[in-house]
């Protein structure tokens, strides 16, 4: 998906090459749309993408158009199980993410936000269009955070969502100043890959030391998601005391954090 801008040919030619077939979606520039907030307009452009998604024969993957995928994207393992009816999203890249539960298949269910990289299914993609109008209609087309409540309203829903072991990819963009406006950090990052990036992120591409950029960008992010898990925020205490193999819901946070690779 783009907002505006080109793709970059670097993700679409990576994702191609992983097999997958992809479609470029590109939000009409309207004289109505001046005025909207721009996390607004995000949604409307992913709106575009949900209406596709509720109509197809299988869950559909979604990618904004800053996404960096890692090196061997195609080839991963499916975040969830596919013949299990009642899935709702599964976020590929996760922003604040938190865990529920662990299947005995050992998927993740958990939360989310952010909308950088993520697979949905029909019947979630249907009820997320209905979003939009429930969205529109209370808050207006002003600045709400509309994708920390995706995973509550599908819950709402008796859907299950999932998130990944670790993240496909990382969000390549700069900062949105539209958040630091309303109170909220505009960086985020993948705290963890499952292995090198196909190509250089914009944000590290535009630095006069691209290879330091990313590097400092990376360290970062690894330390904040050390740092989350330490502090019970990805996997929190009361989730922890009320599951029934709380040994489970341990050896998948700690197996997530506890892996080193070269990501650069």
């Amino acid at each position: 998906m783009t907002r505006g801008w080109p793709p970059f040919p670097a993700r679409t030619k990576t994702l191609t090459e992983a097999g997958l077939s992809c479609r470029v979606l590109r939000q009409a520039d309207r004289p109505e749309y001046q005025d909207y907030a721009s996390i607004y307009r995000c949604l409307l452009n992913h709106q575009q993408a949900w209406m596709q998604a509720a109509h197809a024969q299988q869950p559909t993957l979604i990618v904004e158009a800053d996404f960096v995928p890692v090196i061997g994207f195609g080839e991963l393992p499916l975040p969830f199980n596919l013949s299990q009816p009642d899935v709702g999203i599964c976020w590929l890249y996760t922003c604040a993410s938190q865990l529920y539960s662990v299947t005995q298949e050992g998927f993740g269910e958990g939360y989310s936000t952010g909308l950088v990289a993520y697979i949905i299914t029909p019947k979630a993609a249907q009820l997320l269009c209905q979003f939009v109008t429930e969205i529109t209609q209370a808050h207006g087309t002003g600045y709400y955070n509309f994708d920390s409540y995706i995973d509550c309203y599908l819950r709402q829903h008796q859907l299950k969502n999932y998130i990944a072991f670790r993240n496909y990819g990382e969000h390549g963009g700069k900062p949105n100043p539209e958040h630091r406006r309303n109170g909220m950090s505009g960086i985020h990052r993948a705290d963890v890959l499952y292995g090198e990036l196909a190509f250089l992120p914009p944000y590290a591409q535009a630095s006069k030391h691209p290879l330091f950029r990313l590097l400092l960008a990376r360290l970062r992010a690894r330390l904040k998601g050390i740092g989350r898990l330490l502090l019970g925020k990805f996997l929190r205490l009361q989730v922890l005391r009320r599951s029934t193999v709380p040994w489970r819901l341990l050896g998948f946070a700690l197996r997530r954090q506890l892996y080193v690779y070269r990501e650069f």
